[in-house]
């Protein structure tokens, strides 16, 4: 892309020598609030309303803008646009790419902000403060804001399987806890409701004065541990579908790297294992171009093989980079 800004002779507020239309999205669900600065228009930026999710619209507002600034300077201008990111996702980030515009998002709490006096906060300040921020990350200006890397639509959607269990073992907690704190207020304590034998066990459960649970009481119980193992079921499900996908990554992985002979030595053991099913156990992985295991001697001999210290944490991250030569 060509300089979008020079040295102007007299300094400004906003550098009026543009090489692009500048635009900010504020988006909102019934409203987006379009703001633009387009050269040969000075220092005022312009402000439209777009109606929320009406990309064909938001398409014929940016043809429209570089009509005027044609018909102003003679010349056709470039689009960039910036937004932040937050519940809207990327779609829209993907739509314009998609259409020839350059877009950017940028995570909104690293745009500096007055901290002189409490500042208002609308979205007509917001997108001027946009289109500044802009500005000064194509002019190059270090650290004036962070640019969100959007991911692939495939990445994307891999991330949904974490997230979600992450939200179901959330609601565990809740639900665990809420049947705690009922037994608890009755004087009842050590009731796990994750065991196996839970309804068992609250049926032989008596309140601290002796008394067998009141049958409203049980009756809630019974309902939360309901709802607690259909959770049970959902997280199971969904990390069978976690499993399903690291194995078939970490094979994918295997695959694609050229692979030596791999021996794997566990818990002091000499046991030949492939990198697909290594013990939970292994202390270190030895890559040799020998056709017989390493024996126990193996750090005492000057043979070929070559040892690779492997932690916990490091083999949990399956296959990346543990194979090398």
């Amino acid at each position: 892309m060509e300089n979008v800004s020079a040295q102007p002779g007299v300094p400004n507020a906003v550098r009026v020598d543009l090489g692009a239309i500048f635009v900010s999205l504020e988006l909102s669900r019934s409203t987006w609030l379009v703001t633009s600065l387009s050269p040969g228009s000075g220092d005022k930026m312009s402000k439209r309303p777009v109606d929320g999710g009406d990309i064909a619209a938001l398409i014929n507002l940016f043809e429209d803008l570089r009509k005027r600034a044609l018909s102003r300077t003679g010349r056709l201008f470039p689009i960039v646009t910036i937004q932040e990111a937050g519940l809207d996702g990327f779609w829209i980030h993907r739509v314009l790419e998609a259409n020839g515009f350059e877009s950017h998002v940028v995570d909104a709490a690293s745009i500096a902000a007055s901290r002189r006096r409490r500042r208002a906060k609308t979205d007509k300040i917001d997108g001027e403060a946009l289109v500044r921020a802009l500005l000064a990350f194509k002019r190059g200006e270090p650290r004036v804001c962070a640019m969100v890397k959007a991911p692939s639509p495939d990445n994307e959607d891999r991330r949904r399987i974490c997230r979600e269990r992450k939200v179901l073992i959330a609601e565990r907690v809740e639900h665990v806890n809420r049947i705690k704190g009922l037994l608890f207020a009755q004087g009842i304590s050590g009731y796990e409701p994750l065991r196996k034998d839970r309804r068992k066990r609250l049926d032989g459960l008596v309140t601290g004065d002796g008394r067998q649970l009141p049958r409203h009481l049980k009756a809630q119980i019974d309902r939360e541990l309901d709802r607690l193992e259909l959770l049970l079921q959902h997280i199971a499900a969904v990390e069978q579908e976690r499993d399903a996908m690291m194995s078939a990554t970490r094979m994918l992985h295997i695959q694609r790297l050229d692979l030596r002979p791999c021996w794997v030595l566990s818990k002091g053991l000499d046991r030949s294992s492939p990198l697909s099913s290594w013990p939970k156990g292994s202390l270190a992985i030895l890559t040799t171009d020998a056709k017989s295991p390493p024996t126990q001697d193996w750090h005492r001999r000057r043979g070929k093989a070559e040892p690779l210290i492997v932690s916990k944490a490091y083999r949990k991250r399956a296959i990346r980079g543990c194979a090398r030569r």
